[in-house]
């Protein structure tokens, strides 16, 4: 049966290559709302497409934002069901003058593929509706059951999937679930993600006095919110890259001496990846490898900082407020509310004299996440790789966060497993994104091979 399903996906790659190339035409921008019709069509073409392929219960489900396009195939008793999740929304294209080619006219060239949300992740979720499609014109049966959860919102933080897991976790019930999102490591190796940090992010602002004052008459007799601001920023780190707030390492899982040593094996170039961000040395907390800083310790990074006149030339002016936003990665342990607090409490303790510090209220945040190590959709993806590149896949960690599986772990009780062909050099969320059209064929031959080997265990 998979060699005839392999066989399909061949002798039909073609049609396949130019429904992605429609899918990745569709302007599906989640945060431009001049784009709803687009996000509208990009769904609208997935129920289409999940119909065509055969699957059932092909709805499109109404959020507060946008759609959710659900699918199932449940004809496969006693074997395991899987979700399948991935997202049709993609990113803005800013700044599109470094773009080569129009972001929404695909163009191939060089065995690539170029346009907006092909690799992140039109691409990745287009290889499992495909698989679904070869499986049930071929064998008219799919090896265990299927169900497809593809959001429009993930690029701008999944507002409405919480509350739709919440209310429908009894639709969305599974083994476990399979990510089409999630890029592999490297291209020179395959790879499979087990680990993700969590996340915090908080805004603040320092105000003097009630209005901009000239910084002639004025200067020198009150408080200046931009330098009250470089003090607090300041003090949030000590000089060697150790962060300074008090109780910030608290509850930090340190890694084992194992797992360090996991680390340390595997092929990582530090210098080549300063040479490939641009950036002169490494820095950050002392004690600690560029990988386990990167994966596995926590950082507070300043993302923002504004105030005072912006615009050409120069304007003596005693600015009236000053603003900053500042974004932390946790790892296990670390509870995203009590890291704000402590910041807060950081901040409030270190306010400069003559200003008003205000914390603006922000979202929740999103603890670390990992896979169990014995999993068997983990040890199936492991063996599928071998079998597809004829290597073990390295295991690694993303210092990224990856809100979507503390949410299945907590409304649906089931671990994620990342199982895309993207990799981590297909410059999305960037100009010139693109996919490569040999990961697009591994990766369909791997979702064939998955499936069926899942079956069978």
């Amino acid at each position: 049966m998979a060699q005839s399903t392999l066989d399909y996906l061949d002798a039909n790659f073609d049609p396949i290559m130019d429904r992605l190339l429609a899918f990745v035409s569709i302007p599906s921008i989640s945060a431009d709302s001049n784009c709803h019709e687009a996000i509208e069509k990009a769904a609208d073409w997935l129920v289409n497409e999940l119909a065509s392929a055969g699957m059932h219960s092909v709805t499109k489900f109404r959020t507060e934002h946008n759609p959710l396009v659900y699918a199932e195939w449940l004809d496969a008793p006693g074997k395991p069901t899987v979700l399948v999740y991935g997202h049709y929304d993609v990113q803005p294209v800013d700044p599109l003058d470094k773009w080569k080619t129009d972001p929404f006219k695909p163009e191939c060239r060089d065995g690539r593929i170029y346009a907006r949300g092909v690799s992140d992740d039109k691409g990745p979720v287009l290889t499992a509706v495909e698989v679904t499609r070869a499986y049930l014109s071929t064998a008219g049966a799919l090896p265990v059951n299927i169900k497809f959860l593809l959001e429009g919102e993930e690029e701008i933080g999944s507002p409405s999937i919480d509350e739709f897991m919440r209310t429908h976790s009894e639709l969305l019930a599974c083994d476990f679930v399979l990510s089409c999102d999630g890029a592999m490591w490297r291209i020179s190796e395959p790879s499979l993600t087990v680990a993700s940090r969590g996340s915090m992010s908080m805004e603040f602002s320092v105000y003097g006095p009630k209005k901009d004052l000239h910084s002639g008459r004025h200067g020198g007799a009150v408080a200046n919110p931009l330098h009250a601001l470089a003090e607090l920023l300041a003090s949030l780190h000590d000089p060697d890259g150790r962060i300074a707030v008090n109780g910030f390492y608290d509850q930090v899982a340190e890694l084992s001496e194992s797992e360090r040593m996991a680390i340390r094996e595997l092929p990582f170039d530090e210098k080549k990846y300063l040479e490939e961000v641009g950036s002169p040395e490494g820095f950050g907390e002392p004690g600690f490898s560029l990988l386990e800083r990167n994966w596995a310790r926590p950082t507070l990074e300043i993302v923002g900082m504004w105030g005072g006149y912006q615009g050409e030339g120069m304007k003596t002016v005693l600015p009236a407020e000053a603003h900053a936003k500042i974004s932390c990665r946790l790892v296990p342990n670390q509870s995203p509310a009590d890291i704000r607090e402590k910041i807060s409490r950081h901040l409030q303790e270190h306010r400069p004299a003559g200003v008003r510090l205000e914390i603006k209220e922000s979202e929740r945040g999103v603890p670390a996440y990992s896979v169990p190590e014995n999993h068997i959709g983990l040890q199936t993806a492991k063996n599928v790789l071998k079998e597809i590149y004829q290597q073990e896949p390295i295991i690694v960690r993303i210092g990224a966060t990856l809100p979507i599986a503390e949410a299945f772990r907590n409304y649906l009780k089931a671990d994620t497993i990342f199982f895309s062909f993207s990799t981590a050099d297909e410059d999305y969320h960037a100009p010139n994104e693109f996919f490569r059209v040999q990961r697009l064929k591994d990766g369909l031959r791997a979702w064939v091979l998955y499936f069926k080997e899942l079956a069978a265990t």
